[in-house]
């Protein structure tokens, strides 16, 4: 196998949602190149799966990270991009979307006004 580029593993990060096959973590890097994040067009309405399925990302992202900047490491590109631009931004202008160095921070207040409930103590799945 070719030699994979750096990253970081986030521990104790929940590696997806139980019972429904999504994950919110990769195992290893990409050997075919990092998988850019990109603003996805979100189409999950309040009530849905899919719509508990970011909620609970974000849940996750809020209690392992708070406020502080963190690096994208081995989180999910395709749950990262569900959110990305939104609820999480890049931290500076020289953000690098094929980096999994590349430093990310919560918009606190677009991600409470979107998703209160990640912000509860408890997430019920």
């Amino acid at each position: 196998m070719a030699n994979l580029p750096e990253m970081t593993k986030h521990r104790g990060f929940p590696g997806g949602m139980p019972g429904t096959g999504v994950q919110f973590t990769i195992r290893r890097a990409n050997p075919k190149g990092v998988t850019p994040l990109k603003a996805i067009p979100r189409k999950a309405r309040p009530g849905t799966k899919e719509h508990r399925i970011d909620a609970a990302f974000l849940h996750a992202l809020w209690h392992h990270f708070g406020d502080q900047p963190f690096e994208r490491g081995n989180l999910d590109a395709a749950r990262l991009s569900l959110l990305f631009g939104r609820e999480v931004v890049p931290v500076d202008k020289a953000f690098d979307p094929q980096s999994y160095e590349a430093l990310l921070q919560i918009n606190e207040r677009v991600a409470r006004q979107n998703f209160p409930e990640s912000f509860e103590d408890v997430f019920e799945v």
